[in-house]
């Protein structure tokens, strides 16, 4: 722990706290299942660990170093990752991430009207160009034309006006060539993609466009579609995935799928799974490093209640969201909440130094996987220690 950072460690031990669940008890169906051998009475220590009374009481062993057991010895260059435990609070390097600037307050018109005019004039000469015919559109549908003057100016009044967006770590993202950016869901409908593709863009150095790999009810959405495709996104499938980064772009994915997006408010900012690590194996065989990206604010645009699972599946959705706003509210109800957002990319996790067959081993994609997903947690905790007001900030 780095001296001086008492305070802020109290208080990201606080944040663990709000946000972290305690491990459950076993149900009594649970326990009737076991063996025969382990059903024995049992009492539970300081440390949560049940034992029998037979049982010798060992010495408490010393706390671990800080680093994930999994990776840390795994990895030529391994991010800095501590495991979600206890006594985090006290090993967490608070100079992990930089004191975050007091961004513009929330409804401040300044701006909004050149960012609207901007958005109208792009918007006019992109129709100016287009009777021209002078641009291009890519084998996976992506049109930079109309990306750079109609979809960015217009996602750019969300990204700058409503949700405030602040971006660090920015420098972590390759200048060129593919990397893969894997990053945490949330928020009811996908709209963090869509921030993640503008912070990309217009922070980068080099102005680079994110490639976002979209589940297929994406596609199958009529104008959804079509607009995804035009915007650089595809299929979220491993071929798609390799070509692309292949070819130097840069990819964006949420392995925690429609579970993420979709989970409910009390579960925020818990990491759900991350698949089978399918976007390691793409990694592993293009060979291109994995930048986590940890993604603050977007929980809180539609706060999930509840989800109404049997229309769900009556209308073949994966959820339909009750929010305080949604449905009471009818179409005002689909306004997202204008919280105070935060991305940061996080240090690029190396995958050239593995060989072809890295890909096929069950072992090293799990390693892989488990170790990005910690990595992403733990920033989440950490900016959320520092995190001000959630919508006034």
């Amino acid at each position: 722990m780095v001296k001086g950072n008492g305070a802020s460690d109290a208080r990201t031990a606080k944040v663990i706290q709000l946000y972290a669940s305690p491990p459950e008890a076993p149900s009594r169906e649970q326990v009737r299942r076991r063996h025969p051998s382990q059903q024995k009475s049992t009492e539970r220590t300081d440390s949560g660990i049940e034992r029998t009374p037979s049982t010798p009481r060992r010495p408490r062993p010393a706390p671990p170093k800080a680093g994930h057991p999994n990776t840390d010895d795994f990895l030529a260059d391994p991010a800095d990752v501590t495991p979600i435990s206890k006594d985090m609070a006290t090993r967490l390097d608070a100079a992990g991430l930089p004191v975050r600037p007091t961004g513009s307050p929330l409804f401040s018109l300044s701006g909004l009207r050149s960012a609207l005019a901007d958005s109208v004039i792009a918007s006019a000469g992109y129709l100016r160009e287009r009777l021209t015919g002078d641009y291009e559109v890519d084998d996976f549908g992506f049109d930079q034309h109309f990306t750079e003057n109609v979809f960015l100016p217009a996602m750019r009044v969300l990204f700058d006006k409503w949700f405030r967006v602040e971006v660090t770590g920015i420098e972590n993202i390759p200048a060129e060539g593919g990397a893969l950016l894997v990053a945490n869901h949330a928020g009811t409908l996908p709209i963090d993609a869509l921030m993640t593709s503008v912070a990309v863009h217009d922070h980068h150095p080099q102005h680079r466009f994110l490639r976002i790999l979209a589940a297929d009810l994406a596609f199958e959405s009529p104008f959804v579609g079509q607009l995804a495709r035009r915007t650089g996104s595809t299929l979220a499938c491993t071929a798609d995935a390799e070509r692309l980064l292949r070819g130097g772009e840069l990819t964006g994915v949420w392995p925690e799928g429609f579970k993420g997006v979709g989970k409910l408010y009390k579960d925020r900012y818990k990491l759900q799974r991350f698949g089978r690590g399918g976007f390691v194996t793409t990694a592993l065989r293009a060979a291109v490093p994995i930048v986590p990206v940890s993604i603050v604010g977007s929980e809180e645009i539609y706060p999930m209640l509840s989800d109404l699972k049997p229309l769900a599946r009556l209308v073949g959705l994966p959820y339909i969201p009750v929010t305080p706003t949604f449905p009471a509210l009818g179409p005002l109800g689909l306004v997202p909440l204008p919280s105070k957002w935060h991305i940061h990319f996080g240090k690029p996790i190396e995958t050239s130094q593995y060989d072809e067959q890295a890909a096929d081993d069950p072992m090293v994609v799990f390693d892989l996987t488990d170790h990005v997903r910690e990595e992403i947690q733990q920033t989440l905790f950490r900016m959320l220690s520092r995190r001000g007001s959630v919508y006034f900030g």
